[in-house]
């Protein structure tokens, strides 16, 4: 079936507010619309979208920001608008700024939320529009020539063949369908400014004219439906017209850029900028200034703009301002209307036909002594805040320095009190030593007393070895140790090593404090017991070779070593080299003498 298109224009104006609307109905008879503004949830899904149409028009929004969201209505209607356009070519997207990531910045260069930038295929850029402004969209768009493939010469619906006509032509024949008198064509000069003017009055007669070209069409030999696409065409006007840019610094007034460059010390890129976003004034420069003096865009070179070329609404009203319609204050620009947002976390704007009335001479010299003072003050309190900060610093440098010395001189004071302690356990150690030798001495000073003058002693290879600490005698007894102490206590023969006497072996060998020889003794001893109490079966361990250097200088030297593992079990062997264990010894005996051994290094190593 044919579909039919109506496109009407609806133009309603709110006193109280001075705001302005406008509706767009697109309405199609057997087709469901569907909608047109495609959100992109991702950045491939964004690369994916500028690969597969011909013309993208992409939106990059945020969900903070109280424009974009104020604005997306409007921005959806104009992309159902451009959906329905067969002669277009063009798909509306959408992504916001949390999707993206840094790509906004570093891949699409974007600055400010919302910015509308129109793609080529495969990701060109074409033209840009920075704020909530969909005359420069329809602007780009119709300067891009965004147009569907072309088809060929056709024929209307009920006629025959239409010859082509000119652009002019085509102008006077709807002008005259209308019913208005046929303009003249403009000439090269003039053709651009009246084009506007043309435009403004053929939307304003086309929703009167409507049904008196639906009634003149069948006398004309066109059928309803031509006559409405008429009216449409009529409607829509030149809008392939080239844009002209201009420099938009040109217009700002060069005393407020010598007042912000000179008196107030701003440069004169910024001072620029700071007027082209403040609404000309000084004061919302310095606003707009002190908000967004930290971006990192703030001395690029300001780009073109394209002409204005003073074309007006159907209704002859033209936005100066934005009004918030949450707390109603009016805003000058897109940046304090920004600012607005960002302090109060308002979103409900609209634009407003208010303009703000310009200060005078002398209110300007007060607003810009009120801004010094700010700036002063705010310098004041920076410059306060830093000396505290560094008070603080200051304070903490000294404290932890404090602290350091304390913990330096109380680690020294613990290494003299450690150092102190071994000197007296050495004293201690060397005097006990010295106590022992003189015993021993004694013991032979009555030995010899004893026995007419004569040691009982051997004279090896290693030298004089007393008795006192040479308790393996031969069996033979020449010069026995036994045989001394026979002489001197006239005793019988001393007994053999007993079980019940194992305490007191273990205490000799304790005795011998000096070098810690009794402590290397104990470790010995817990060693040959230990391996035969926890390995009874293995031959290696119930064997013990008393000519090994281990045992001559560990064991063999002090009184109570052998006799503790004769008691135990140990017993001589043939070659009298070694001791072995026999095969009736006591395992009970052997845990309790290991059990007395550990306890006694341990005390000894304490």
């Amino acid at each position: 079936p044919l579909v039919q298109l109506t496109l009407s224009h609806t133009f309603q104006q709110t006193r109280q507010t001075k705001k302005k609307t406008y509706h767009h109905h697109l309405q199609y008879s057997n087709i469901e619309t569907t909608m047109a503004l495609e959100e992109l949830p991702s950045s491939d899904s964004l690369t994916a979208f500028l690969s597969t149409h011909s013309n993208s028009l992409v939106c990059f929004s945020a969900t903070w920001c109280g424009p974009c969201k104020a604005s997306k209505p409007a921005l959806e209607s104009l992309a159902s608008q451009y959906a329905a356009d067969p002669s277009v070519d063009l798909h509306s997207g959408i992504v916001y700024e949390h999707v993206l990531g840094d790509e906004v910045t570093s891949k699409y260069r974007i600055r400010a939320f919302p910015t509308y930038v129109l793609f080529k295929k495969g990701g060109e850029e074409v033209g840009r529009v920075e704020g909530v402004n969909f005359e420069g969209i329809k602007s780009m768009v119709a300067k891009a020539v965004c147009k569907a493939m072309d088809m060929g010469a056709g024929h209307s619906l009920g006629g025959g063949n239409v010859k082509a006509l000119s652009p002019e032509e085509a102008r006077a024949q709807r002008l005259a369908r209308l019913g208005a008198a046929p303009v003249a064509a403009p000439t090269a000069g003039a053709e651009s400014e009246q084009d506007g003017k043309m435009a403004d009055a053929e939307m304003k007669d086309a929703p009167e004219a409507t049904n008196e070209v639906a009634a003149k069409a069948p006398s004309e030999g066109k059928s309803e439906d031509d006559a409405k696409m008429d009216v449409d065409e009529a409607a829509e006007g030149e809008t392939n017209k080239e844009v002209e840019m201009i420099d938009p610094t040109e217009s700002l007034s060069k005393e407020d850029i010598e007042t912000l460059t000179n008196s107030m010390g701003f440069s004169l890129i910024r001072a620029q900028k700071g007027l082209l976003h403040g609404n000309g004034t000084v004061e919302g420069a310095v606003e707009w200034l002190l908000a967004h003096q930290e971006d990192d865009d703030i001395d690029d070179p300001i780009e073109n703009v394209p002409k204005n070329d003073g074309s007006s609404s159907g209704d002859g009203l033209v936005a100066q301002s934005y009004k918030c319609n949450e707390c109603g204050k009016v805003l000058s620009n897109m940046a304090n209307l920004e600012l607005h947002a960002n302090k109060t976390g308002h979103s409900d704007f609209e634009e407003s036909t208010e303009l703000k009335k310009p200060l005078t001479e002398e209110e300007k010299k007060a607003k810009i002594e009120e801004i010094k003072s700010l700036l002063k003050a705010k310098r004041t309190e920076r410059e306060l805040k830093e000396k505290n900060e560094n008070v603080d610093r200051e304070k903490q440098r000294r404290f932890m320095g404090k602290e350091m010395i304390k913990t330096r001189e109380q680690m020294e004071m613990e290494a003299r009190k450690r150092q102190a302690l071994m000197k007296k356990k050495e004293k201690e150690a060397a005097l006990k030593e010295r106590q022992r030798i003189r015993a021993e001495l004694e013991k032979d000073r009555r030995e010899r007393a004893a026995n007419k003058g004569k040691l009982s002693s051997k004279l090896g290879v290693d030298g004089y070895n007393p008795d006192g600490i040479q308790y393996d005698v031969p069996a033979d007894g020449q010069g026995g140790a036994e045989n001394a102490d026979a002489a001197i206590a006239k005793k019988p023969k001393q007994a053999a090593p007993s079980a019940a006497k194992m305490d007191e072996y273990i205490s000799k060998v304790s005795s011998y404090r000096a070098g810690g020889d009794g402590g290397n003794c104990l470790k010995i001893l817990k060693a040959y017991i230990g391996n035969v109490v926890k390995n009874p079966d293995e031959p290696k361990y119930r064997k013990i070779n008393m000519d090994n250097k281990a045992y001559k200088t560990k064991v063999k030297p002090f009184l109570g070593a052998k006799s503790l593992l004769l008691a135990v079990g140990f017993n001589p062997t043939e070659d009298g080299l070694g001791l072995e264990l026999s095969e009736d010894a006591d395992v009970k005996v052997l845990e309790q003498a290991l059990e007395k051994v550990e306890a006694a290094y341990d005390a000894y190593m304490k």
